[in-house]
């Protein structure tokens, strides 16, 4: 198999263990393999997801307090969570779209090698908790996006890395201040693994805006409207204050997409 058909057969794994075991193999060897450029045909029922976490609507998840072991335990698999279907979203972007740039389905491979890193990290402290993956129900709002945007490659640039991966960088630092006040030894190394996913999610997101205004610029479009079209066309949530913006900048965020976020 060459480089899309292997982030193919790794997306359509349905155990959690064997598809970080793929992705790191094939990023691995990556360099030495070829990039078909046709398109490839479409698998059923993707991606591949075990039997268990149960999924739900996003309002039907329970919400429990960080404060207590179930609860801490609660929150760091809803990450968890976010991390392996964040390896898919990834997968999807290599094999998905054809006729891209080799260093396009490089940048997606490393990005998703390192979600399965975030994903092993999140999973590994569970397991120390007395908890697993799949203990606890789970959304699929992270997925069901990537679905919407599957014959878009600009909105979906748009859209998954730059809209709600991004939305990552917002929400992580209130909650490493959180698990600080929790002060558990289990809630500290949730802030510590915290800190190398944020780190590294500001490079997907760069990824992502990189992308994203490539197209824009290869199909002669402006970056910042047609943003706002691409919202409005696939129904995607607004974004609402407050943002990390020394973190939205690392990530490549132009002064105007930003100020466009507070209006």
């Amino acid at each position: 198999m060459d480089f899309r058909q292997r982030a193919l057969h790794a997306l359509c794994c349905p155990s959690p263990e064997e598809k970080v075991a793929l992705t790191r193999s094939l990023h691995a060897c990556a360099a030495t393999l070829l990039i078909a450029s046709e398109a490839l045909p479409e698998p059923a029922d993707l991606p591949g997801r075990p039997a268990r976490p149960e999924l739900r609507a996003h309002l039907d998840v329970p919400k429990r307090s960080p404060f207590t072991p179930q609860g801490l335990a609660a929150l760091l698999h809803a990450v968890a969570h976010i991390e392996f279907n964040a390896i898919n979203l990834a997968l999807d972007a290599v094999w998905r779209f054809a006729g891209m740039p080799p260093a396009y389905y490089l940048d997606w491979l490393r990005v998703a090698a390192e979600e399965a890193e975030h994903f092993s990290l999140l999973r590994d402290l569970l397991h120390s908790m007395g908890f697993a993956y799949g203990d606890f129900a789970a959304h699929t709002g992270l997925w069901d996006m990537v679905h919407k945007t599957r014959h878009d490659i600009t909105a979906r640039m748009a859209l998954v890395p730059r809209t709600l991966e991004a939305r990552g960088l917002d929400a992580t630092p209130p909650m490493q201040a959180k698990l600080r006040r929790v002060g558990s030894p289990y809630a500290l190394r949730a802030v510590e693994i915290l800190s190398v996913i944020l780190h590294e999610e500001i490079g997907h997101v760069a990824i992502g805006n990189h992308w994203y205004r490539w197209l824009c610029a290869r199909d002669n479009l402006e970056p910042v409207a047609h943003y706002a079209v691409l919202t409005k066309a696939y129904d995607a949530p607004r974004l609402r204050a407050p943002f990390n913006t020394a973190d939205r900048k690392r990530a490549g965020f132009s002064d105007a997409e930003l100020a466009a976020l507070q209006l």
